[in-house]
């Protein structure tokens, strides 16, 4: 039988009280308020155990997320104040990403049916999101979205779809608006 994090990680229906589920989480929490205590020095040494691997990545604090273990930073990544992941699933981020202050990126969701929900079960849905993106201040990314190369979000957009690349993208529900052309720099 498989366990309620195999399960969580493959996608599937998982109980997110599991005491091993819960215990990833915690040990999460007490990494990210170790990390957001030193906000001028950021402590990648912190940082390096919260996601299990070494990174350029510079993440401004506050920084919350739920595991940590579940977060892939590409090269050149670089976020501002009070990001939080909910890296219930994989979350990839290709290189030279630059996310604005405010954003929130959630791999979990909860079941629509109340009886359901109030029981315990969520979902989780993995997202990636590729090289070169802007995401603007206060964006919302939803489970299981693909962000495509080269394109910017823009600020406050609810991003429930995929978004494919190169696009300006915008709103809620978040809508392509236009390409980006070659060698644009409005």
């Amino acid at each position: 039988m498989a366990s309620q994090r195999e399960l969580m990680l493959r996608g599937e229906p998982y109980l997110s009280m599991d005491p091993d589920l819960v215990e990833g989480r915690l040990r999460a929490k007490r990494l990210c308020h170790k990390y957001n205590q030193e906000p001028i020095d950021l402590d990648k040494a912190v940082l390096k155990e919260l996601l299990g691997y070494e990174t350029d990545a510079y993440v401004e604090a506050p920084f919350r997320c739920d595991y940590g273990v579940n977060i892939r930073f590409g090269k050149m990544f670089y976020s501002n104040y009070n990001l939080t992941i909910l890296d219930c699933a994989l979350v990839t981020f290709g290189d030279n990403i630059m996310i604005a202050p405010n954003v929130t990126i959630a791999t979990a969701g909860h079941p629509i049916d109340p009886q359901t929900r109030i029981s315990g079960w969520e979902f989780a849905k993995p997202i990636t999101i590729g090289d070169r993106v802007w995401i603007g201040a206060n964006v919302t990314i939803l489970p299981g979205v693909t962000i495509g190369a080269d394109t910017v979000i823009g600020a406050g957009s609810v991003v429930t779809k995929d978004i494919p690349a190169r696009v300006v993208a915008v709103g809620n529900p978040c809508r392509v608006l236009r390409e980006i052309k070659e060698g644009e720099n409005k």
